[in-house]
């Protein structure tokens, strides 16, 4: 694509988002306002679909487009990231300098924090739709903690431990199962992303309907895609050299 192409594609898409947000400005509610909709209407909605994190029935039942947006946003970020740090032509990948070595505590406390920090992000997302939590946030602690391998040991370690392949199936696949949920959410109930599960008992572990698939769906979605963008970094500075 030329440049100008490029930049006539970047005309159009900034003209539309620029009407969008200034029609968005425009239907906001005077400050000051008795008006608080969130208040008057999130919490009921939360409880009577058995959520008990209102925060969580609020992204995954009450708007989650929305969210469906921002799980859009970090897929195409880490695509974006991916296809900027690629080797170029003039770049070539190199075996990793062997570096000093890691202090048998520093190596013990890595191996130990890494099974805790898994078990804390898997316990994040599965209870997202009832304590402070979610897919989002356990996603990110899933793939952070992975690298505490990084720490604790080296980088062929860590290579060996995420195969990159396995993450980008991952992240597609958890994607797909997000749209999927909506969809089937239209197909029952004529709405896409409508809570169609049954809602359960308030506070257990079966309950708030589709939120916990939805956790879930992201969690695989964030966990894989920031595996993957911290991935394609640690690529560009250790294993890419230059001409």
């Amino acid at each position: 694509m030329t440049r100008r192409a490029r930049f006539s594609l970047f005309l159009a898409g900034a003209s539309c988002f620029a009407v969008l947000l200034v029609l968005a400005v425009l239907g906001l509610p005077g400050f000051g306002t008795t008006r608080h909709q969130y208040r008057d209407h999130a919490v009921a909605a939360a409880i009577g679909h058995g959520t008990a994190n209102v925060v969580s029935a609020v992204n995954f039942d009450q708007r989650g487009i929305d969210t469906l947006g921002e799980e859009s946003i970090l897929l195409g970020s880490v695509v974006g990231a991916a296809a900027l740090l690629r080797p170029a032509r003039r770049e070539q990948d190199h075996a990793p300098a062997g570096g000093g070595s890691v202090l048998e505590a520093t190596r013990l406390a890595g191996y130990v924090v890494l099974a805790v920090t898994l078990l804390l992000g898997i316990d994040l997302i599965a209870h997202g739709h009832l304590t402070p939590g979610g897919g989002f946030q356990g996603g990110v602690v899933l793939a952070t903690g992975l690298h505490l391998l990084y720490v604790a040991g080296r980088y062929p370690a860590l290579a060996r431990l995420r195969p990159l392949a396995s993450f980008e199936v991952g992240e597609g696949l958890g994607a797909a199962a997000f749209a999927g949920l909506g969809v089937a959410g239209m197909a029952v109930a004529g709405s896409f992303l409508a809570n169609v599960l049954p809602s359960g008992s308030f506070g257990d572990l079966l309950s708030a309907g589709s939120v916990p698939l939805l956790n879930v769906a992201v969690g695989v979605e964030v966990a894989c895609g920031t595996v993957i963008l911290l991935a394609k970094f640690l690529e560009q500075a250790i294993t890419i050299t230059g001409p």
